[in-house]
């Protein structure tokens, strides 16, 4: 009869913290509200880490490396969280625009009222000089 594998989870704490660092910086990009929350917890784990690497005298690089990519990822996170609540009758009323447009030129005057609704909310854009790249 064989003994079961003993699991040292301080081996892999590092790694760990990296990965949901990682983990978070996606979900970031893919939807922000849901970033802060990853960003909090893989900021828990990467800190945590750091004290059980030491006890099994492993690098804390790895773990060091987690604080630095969730901590970026909260603060991009917050950031496009609070702009979009911060936009978010711009956006709105652009969504229900785009919804009603038929043709391109429809959706570029949809595309123009969101451009000169978000210079109203920011006092330090001139008017006017605010154009998006490509349509949102």
């Amino acid at each position: 009869m064989t003994t079961p594998v003993q699991l040292r989870p301080a081996e892999g704490a590092g790694r760990r913290a990296l990965w949901l660092a990682f983990a978070a910086v996606v979900l970031t990009l893919i939807l922000p509200l849901a970033g802060v929350f990853m960003s909090l917890f893989a900021l828990v784990v990467s800190v945590r880490a750091i004290p059980t690497l030491k006890l099994v005298s492993k690098p804390v690089g790895l773990a060091v490396t987690g604080i630095v990519l969730s901590s970026l990822a909260l603060l991009a996170s917050l950031s496009v969280t609070a702009l979009q609540f911060y936009l978010s009758d711009e956006l709105s009323a652009y969504a229900e625009c785009k919804i009603g447009a038929g043709t391109v030129t429809a959706q570029n005057e949809c595309v123009e009222q969101l451009e000169r609704a978000m210079e109203k909310r920011f006092p330090f854009v001139e008017p006017g000089s605010l154009e998006f790249p490509f349509p949102p």
